[in-house]
């Protein structure tokens, strides 16, 4: 009597146990949910992508061309994008739809190619050698008579910013547009490839001419003024003034110092700007920033008749990584390598009734060279050259900033022999100004690190008031470092988790063995 009731609760235990699975995955298949347990929700939708899908106003139809079967590290790929998508999905209010195909015939593989997504070459490994293998990766968006594409799905890192800026550029009807300053020697267009790769799809960037009286257009919704390597004349000058003073938003990227690592040798650069950014409440410092933190430099050494290259740490690079964590344009950055930066400050800000925001600044062990700039990679620095702490390299100013030349006449152009047309404005209203002592740290030759382009992109994103991919674009997906312990911390733990895990199984199999013969003596004595 007492076994058949054993035996029904123990089949009652299962029934509801089985019950209670059906009923979980019943209840999952119509609930969205998903925990995250990293320190940053790295593998949750940001705010501004659930925001941004949020509030679609029509259908967008994504279609998911993915070859299965894909090896390691592709095979993850897939699963990626579906979870991505699926998240998407449970913020559209169901205006997102999606769906994978495995373009493995001839009719698949024309759709995909129709939609602009073409195969990539991965290495396979099959029976011990390496083998190419065609493999499709790509995304294709529709949204209205509208169409985006993402050929390949090759960095997971920045996947949800790929996703959400596909959306955004295919629910927005225009693009606004970056200008940047050309005439004076900057860097063009064709030297920034990161920054347009960046940008491009989300900003139509131009070049910006102000020569021969002409004005800053009047749809530039951010200049930037980068690196220029003459002096800039007053008459641009006020050009750049009245874009301000008309509500503009300016980010000045300056080279105080014009230095180079050939020439060991750097020279005062005179801007021509000084007065202008000391209405605007701020100045650049002659002088070049060095760091114990920095970035590495490659040269070569006679050694026993040979050459040998070698990398050795540079401290007129810094790495630069104290970032202002209360501010979105730099708060998820990690490190930017700066080159020959010059130190910034601020000037009577509060006379000026205006708000400055320090971005970045240098490390606690830290310098700066003046006067005279001799260059030598193998400089032997003193603790004493590193004695300052957190030196500024890049401020935001915002309020209402009054015109560099409210109390100048307007400059006269002998380019047109006359004067530069246009009512003089005195006063702005609300705008930004961003100014750092490095113009050269975006341009392509000197991209040390990704977080390079990523700040002067999440620049312009806050001067045009557009943060909302600031926050995505600046995530980092990548595996953090394994945290340093204790040789005897180590050893604890290697040791415990050899030991520890067979005295549990015993220690278990003990407390059945225990269990099964009490239960037996009850049987018996019953």
């Amino acid at each position: 009597m007492n076994t058949r009731s054993l035996k029904s609760r123990s089949l009652l235990l299962v029934g509801f146990v089985l019950a209670g699975l059906v009923l979980v995955n019943i209840i999952s298949v119509r609930v969205f949910g998903r925990i995250d347990l990293t320190s940053k929700d790295l593998f949750t939708l940001s705010d501004a992508s659930r925001q941004l899908v949020g509030s679609l106003d029509d259908k967008i139809a994504v279609t998911a061309f993915f070859t299965e079967d894909l090896p390691a590290p592709y095979n993850n790929y897939r699963r990626a994008v579906l979870d991505q998508l699926n998240e998407y999905k449970a913020y559209s209010n169901g205006n997102l739809a999606y769906e994978f195909i495995n373009p493995d015939t001839e009719e698949g593989e024309r759709d995909a190619q129709q939609q602009g997504i073409a195969p990539v070459q991965v290495q396979v490994v099959e029976q011990d050698k390496f083998e190419a293998k065609r493999a499709y990766m790509g995304l294709a968006f529709h949204y209205e008579d509208r169409k985006e594409v993402m050929p390949v799905v090759q960095n997971l890192t920045s996947l949800e910013y790929d996703i959400s800026a596909a959306i955004k550029r295919l629910t927005t009807t225009s693009k606004q547009k970056i200008g940047f300053l050309t005439g004076r020697g900057e860097p063009g267009l064709q030297e920034l490839q990161g920054v347009q790769h960046t940008m491009a799809g989300q900003y139509d960037l131009a070049t910006v001419d102000v020569s021969e009286g002409k004005a800053v257009p009047s749809d530039i919704a951010a200049l930037i003024v980068m690196a220029p390597g003459t002096t800039i004349p007053e008459t641009h000058q006020y050009q750049i003034d009245q874009y301000l003073m008309r509500g503009g938003k300016v980010a000045f990227l300056l080279n105080r110092i014009q230095a180079s690592l050939q020439e060991r040798f750097g020279r005062e650069f005179d801007t021509g700007m000084d007065d202008m950014l000391a209405s605007y409440g701020l100045r650049v410092n002659a002088d070049i920033v060095r760091d114990a933190r920095c970035a590495n430099i490659s040269i070569v050494q006679q050694s026993f008749g040979f050459n040998v290259q070698s990398q050795v740490p540079f401290p007129l690079l810094p790495l630069a990584s104290e970032f202002n964590r209360e501010n979105m344009i730099v708060k998820d950055l990690k490190a930017m390598v700066l080159f020959f930066v010059s130190s910034v400050d601020t000037v009577d800000m509060s006379a000026r009734r205006l708000r400055g925001e320090l971005l970045l600044s240098s490390s606690n062990r830290s310098g700066r060279m003046t006067k005279v700039f001799m260059i030598n990679p193998l400089s032997d620095y003193s603790p004493a050259e590193f004695s300052e702490q957190h030196i500024p390299l890049a401020w935001l100013v915002t309020g209402e900033f009054t015109s560099a030349y409210a109390s100048k006449e307007i400059p006269a152009d002998s380019t047109t022999e006359g004067i530069v047309q246009g009512e003089k404005l005195l006063k702005s209203p609300e705008s930004r100004i961003v100014l750092i002592g490095d113009g050269d740290f975006a341009r392509d030759a000197y991209q040390g690190s990704n977080d390079n382009v990523n700040f002067l992109a999440n620049l312009i994103d806050y001067l045009v008031d557009d943060a909302g991919l600031i926050t995505i674009r600046s995530k980092d997906v990548t595996q953090p470092p394994l945290e340093q312990v204790e040789d005897g911390t180590k050893n604890l733990l290697k040791y415990g988790s050899l030991l520890v895990p067979p005295f549990i199984v015993l220690g278990y199999g003990m407390i059945r063995w225990r269990t099964r013969q009490a239960r037996r003596k009850t049987l018996e004595a019953a």
